[in-house]
């Protein structure tokens, strides 16, 4: 693997998790694998647990870590080609890829929707750009459509709790006070369309997302229809996709929020989320602290799943 943009990309979806499963029961096997090389983490925007889970994950590889934000600790980059650079942006984008590209050998980019041009955001622009002009071996550490790192650490996390062969897997909108992307929710979708699951997703009408990802999915607009029998209730927030309403929150009804009423209609589920959360917007108190809030232990298997990732990528240089 050179690139890790989707998790489609992992191909043998059993195979990865069982290369997860290895990395997590010896996260310092394969620290010769990154002995001298250096892996360069690029913030366009704000990051907790990726920063934290994907350094860690190159320090057990034995990587050197570099990491820049682009909003603090450079200049300010224009991204566009075309563009009179007359204004607060003094360095494009196309000369600092490659630049960055000298001093490291992986790359990982964070660069988020803007959520105003539904085009440029879904051609992703920005990590293609690296992709194209850097040289290195570039991976998401989430895109304007995808979150793969996250993902795969959510599939982890399924297999490892899940109490049937073929949960029911339900994915429910819940309200924001902001506009969100679609990365996880559409990521997270591509991701339990490569496993034989039921998979349901509900959210109200106009919450639609990118048929691409949604694929096999049912779409229930009832969301306590939807929880019915579940095992895993994944909570998360997104703005519309379609048409003129792209990037727009079109609700923030707060009877979509998770609670312990909703949730007592599932199969006693697991309560997942990619953090951070609004609590008692997306998720009441007593649901995301109760036991089956299972959002620490998938926080942790962001390590495993960039390590996994990197191991993957180093070993293919």
């Amino acid at each position: 693997m050179r690139h890790f943009t989707s998790i489609t990309q992992l191909g043998d979806l059993q195979k990865a998790i069982e290369a997860a499963e290895y990395v997590k029961k010896n996260p310092f096997a394969d620290q010769d694998k990154g002995k001298n090389m250096t892996l360069l983490m690029i913030f366009f925007n704000s990051s907790l647990r990726t920063r934290l889970s994907t350094q860690k994950a190159a320090m057990n590889l034995g990587m050197n870590v570099m990491v820049l934000d682009v909003n603090q600790g450079a200049w300010k980059l224009e991204t566009e080609r075309g563009v009179v650079m007359d204004g607060d942006k003094p360095e494009h984008l196309l000369e600092a890829i490659p630049v960055m590209g000298t001093c490291c050998d992986v790359i990982g980019v964070r660069a988020f929707a803007n959520l105003t041009d539904r085009d440029y955001d879904y051609n992703e622009m920005i990590i293609n750009q690296f992709i194209k002009y850097s040289g290195k071996p570039v991976f998401s550490m989430e895109a304007a459509t995808r979150h793969p790192l996250q993902t795969f650490a959510d599939l982890i996390t399924i297999e490892e709790y899940k109490k049937v062969e073929k949960p029911k897997i339900v994915m429910t909108w819940a309200p924001h006070p902001k506009a969100l992307p679609q990365a996880v929710p559409n990521s997270f979708a591509e991701g339990i369309n490569m496993t034989d699951y039921e998979f349901v997703i509900t959210h109200p009408h106009g919450y639609e997302l990118d048929p691409a990802f949604t694929g096999r999915a049912i779409i229930e607009y009832d969301q306590k229809k939807a929880f019915e029998g579940a095992d895993f209730i994944y909570a998360k927030n997104w703005s519309a996709w379609s048409g003129e309403n792209y990037g727009k929150v079109l609700s923030t009804d707060r009877d979509w929020t998770v609670d312990s009423g909703k949730m007592a209609l599932t199969n006693n589920a697991y309560f997942m989320h990619c953090l951070p959360v609004r609590r008692n917007m997306i998720v009441t108190d007593d649901v995301i602290e109760s036991p089956q809030s299972i959002v620490i232990p998938q926080a942790a298997n962001r390590v495993v799943s960039a390590q996994t990732i990197l191991k993957m990528i180093l070993s293919d240089m």
